[in-house]
């Protein structure tokens, strides 16, 4: 029987971290039900600006949001509005605690899983080919510098009477390697014919690799100290 495990919480503490950060004393349920609910208002109201993570850090007076997506300017808006009735929209989560936003557009939408996923779902909703965006999503990924990405796509694809699992990748998805950089998401696509579920590997290389490619930084050179003598 093969044991399914989500390769983001295998590397928890190797090189990933948690989206949730924060610590509970008999609230965990009030708290995770928070998490939850903030997540899914933002992701509903910026759908356009491409959410691929938010953070969420708890401190003793404040709340600390961080929102990644590929368009962070959709989130500020102009002058910083949005993000200030954004911050008053969250903070009713919260029971009205201080809530600081960030964003974060240090990602790239062509390396991010949970994006590549909503992409080809959202071309699977406009009945395209689901072979061709799979194709062109493997393409723009291997492009923009992955080492390796795997699609795959199950339940009726392409209407068909019985569902089924049709999958595509191309170079190395290495699922064992705890050193593994690998990025996972999934989307479910609402069509007609009914849901399509949409899963994402993309591997990154390996982070021991990335830090041994970082330029060393140079010692800063001592003075040499000369002993000096004094006759007497």
């Amino acid at each position: 029987m093969g044991q399914k495990v989500n390769p983001c919480g295998f590397r928890l503490v190797v090189n990933k971290n948690w989206e949730s950060v924060w610590y509970s004393k008999g609230d965990y349920t009030t708290m995770l039900h928070e998490d939850l609910a903030v997540r899914k208002f933002v992701k509903d109201k910026l759908r356009q600006a491409g959410i691929s993570r938010i953070e969420i850090k708890r401190k003793s007076d404040e709340v600390e949001v961080t929102v990644s997506a590929a368009r962070p300017g959709l989130i500020i808006g102009k002058g910083g509005s949005e993000i200030e009735s954004l911050t008053r929209e969250i903070s009713k989560f919260f029971d009205g605690k201080k809530v600081r936003i960030n964003t974060d557009n240090s990602q790239r939408p062509d390396l991010s899983a949970i994006l590549i996923a909503e992409n080809i779902g959202a071309q699977i909703v406009k009945r395209l080919s689901y072979r061709r965006a799979m194709k062109r999503a493997i393409f723009n990924t291997m492009r923009a510098g992955a080492k390796g990405i795997k699609v795959m796509i199950s339940g009726r694809v392409g209407g068909a009477e019985i569902a089924r699992s049709e999958w595509s990748k191309e170079g190395r998805i290495p699922l064992h390697t705890l050193d593994a950089d690998i990025d996972y998401g999934t989307h479910e696509a609402l069509t007609t014919y009914g849901i399509i579920g949409i899963k994402v590997w993309v591997y990154k290389g390996n982070i021991k690799d990335k830090v041994l490619a970082q330029p060393a930084k140079k010692k800063p050179r001592r003075r040499k100290r000369y002993a000096t003598t004094t006759k007497g």
